[in-house]
């Protein structure tokens, strides 16, 4: 799970970078934190998909 300060960063960058620009530092730092962002996203989703049990019951 990525922090909570690391979240908020990742929205002040994006709210920085709609309104006034972000410099090259800040445009990377963006790409990693979306990057570690996704990643871990992908992860937890993956993992509540393998959770899934299917059953088969029938309708009398």
């Amino acid at each position: 799970m990525i922090s909570k300060e690391k979240l908020e960063r990742i929205n002040n960058l994006a709210k920085k970078s709609k309104n006034i620009g972000l410099t090259c530092e800040e445009k990377e730092e963006q790409r990693k934190l979306r990057e570690e962002y996704l990643k871990n996203f992908r992860k937890s989703f993956k993992k509540q998909l393998d959770n899934i049990e299917f059953t088969d019951e029938e309708c009398n």
